[in-house]
């Protein structure tokens, strides 16, 4: 049988990834070993190497993935029927750091971005709308449907509104996550203008909403009271309207230093595969990046959960890793708050992709930030401190997570996934396949194919394919969401609705 049939992550794993479905009675050689495979067994799945009691952990990508429900063959399938997750609630952690150094050399390289007034650079140069409140949704949406004919995007590159449900009936943490997200929206440094348009009455008051902001370019950055307009408030907004683009128009990219660039780290629709191809690129452009001096972030805290220990013995200081050890207890804690198991993440579609449990997930999934230490750690809706690899506060679900990294100040978002999905936040977001499948069937959705590395590309050689292809997409370049125009937010939600 051809090694290349399957793939054993980690000497020390007690299971083989398929990289085709095998039949029934095929034979693998593993290690000079051979193993009858006892069950038809997809692509992206597992087969063990020997027999194992119940309880016995099983182990892949050189850690446990969760344990036996019941004694297993040699040969068998190993999957969320067989396998059961080994975690439970909050732990305590000992930090033993980790340092490995990443000796990669540093490169003159630039990308094309606009420098904005408060020093951040952009990628993009758009006019966005953004309510304080739901209840303006459909005036900010008739807005840019004016502004985009009127203008025909002439020396601009797109006109959006984020329309979202809350700015009001909201209490404590919610309202403040809400503030804070639309907040960070309004200074994000892809916007050439912002219209903050609000109602009047909302919780989410204009005047101290503004206040938030502190010290803003009041040339780019303009409010409109909707209630305080007597007659069309429609007109009063496109004047303002009109006076953000005629400065935005007048913008130009410059070249700027890689070190500048900001980028999220988010997976969603994952598969096997996930934690062979993608992610791991991902994660070597994570370190490029930050050996450059950018920055990376990533988020998905409940996707941590089993591979949690390896973040924290990267922190570079004590305090960081108490940080890490809190963002991660924290959201078990949320879980546990409202009676929901901490364990029981992976979707449907997961494990369908040969994905069993949360520890086989998040193994896959941490990859996605290399090897390099962890240099901050932020609460939901914070901004960005630090360059270097950044732990964010998020969910794992893909618009809330992804809407979180933006917020951040992530000036776009690299998103790996095995199943497929189109969608996108208010930055561009780079869809990256895990397979060659889903890269032949889905053109319209997917910017890059790791599944490359499945037919025998060298992954330094994908790797400078892969930051040649994310220096154009910060250069002006469109990613696939952005040419089918879909982008929108989501904002985390935890408490009562009023």
């Amino acid at each position: 049988m051809n090694e290349s049939t399957f793939i054993k992550i980690n000497p020390a794993d007690n299971v083989v990834v398929c990289l085709r479905p095998v039949r029934q009675g095929e034979t693998l050689d593993v290690d000079g070993r051979r193993v009858e495979v006892l069950q038809d067994t997809p692509a992206g799945h597992k087969v063990l190497l020997a027999d194992v009691k119940a309880g016995t952990d099983i182990i892949k990508y050189g850690y446990p993935i969760g344990h036996a429900r019941e004694d297993l063959r040699r040969g068998q399938w190993v999957n969320e029927t067989n396998l059961k997750t080994n975690l439970s609630g909050t732990l305590d952690y000992e930090y033993r750091p980790v340092n490995e150094e990443l000796r990669i050399p540093h490169e003159d390289l630039c990308f094309k971005g606009y420098r904005r007034s408060s020093g951040e650079v952009g990628v993009r140069n758009e006019i966005w709308i953004v309510p304080t409140v739901g209840c303006v949704n459909g005036i900010a949406e008739r807005l840019v449907r004016r502004l985009t004919a009127e203008t025909r995007l002439e020396g601009i590159d797109a006109v959006h509104a984020w329309h979202h449900n809350y700015g009001c009936s909201q209490l404590s943490g919610d309202h403040e996550n809400t503030r804070k997200v639309l907040r960070d929206i309004c200074l994000h440094p892809n916007a050439g203008g912002v219209l903050v348009l609000s109602l009047g009455c909302e919780n989410n008051q204009p005047d101290q909403f503004m206040e938030l902001l502190g010290n803003y370019d009041r040339d780019r950055v303009k409010l409109l009271v909707t209630q305080k307009v007597d007659g069309d408030e429609t007109e009063a907004a496109m004047q303002l309207l009109r006076e953000l683009y005629a400065r935005a128009r007048q913008d130009r990219r410059e070249d700027v230093p890689l070190s500048e660039l900001r980028v999220g780290l988010k997976c969603g629709g994952s598969d096997g595969f996930s934690g062979i191809t993608a992610n791991p690129l991902v994660g070597e452009f994570s370190d490029y990046l930050v050996a450059q001096g950018g920055t990376t972030i990533l988020t998905e805290v409940p996707e941590m959960f089993g591979a949690e220990t390896i973040l924290m013995n990267r922190c570079k200081t004590p305090e960081l890793f108490r940080q890490t050890v809190e963002l991660v207890n924290d959201f078990k804690e949320y879980f546990l708050s409202h009676g929901e198991p901490v364990g029981e993440n992976p979707s449907p579609g997961n494990k369908a992709g040969g994905i069993s449990t949360l520890e086989d997930k998040a193994l896959g999934c941490t990859q996605k930030c290399g090897r390099a230490q962890v240099s901050g750690v932020l609460g939901y809706g914070d901004r960005l401190q630090h360059h270097g690899l950044n732990l964010l506060s998020a969910p794992g679900n893909d618009l809330v997570a992804s809407t979180a990294l933006a917020a951040a100040g992530c000036q776009l978002v690299l998103f790996t996934t095995g199943r497929g999905t189109p969608f996108g936040t208010f930055v561009p977001t780079m869809k990256i396949s895990t397979n060659n499948d889903l890269y032949a069937r889905k053109p319209n959705w997917i910017d890059f194919n790791a599944g490359q590395l499945l037919r025998g590309m060298p992954m330094a050689e994908l790797n400078r394919r892969f930051i040649q292809k994310v220096i154009a997409v910060a250069s002006g370049e469109k990613t696939r969401n952005e040419e089918n125009e879909y982008s929108e937010i989501a904002i985390f939600k935890n408490g009562v609705t009023l």
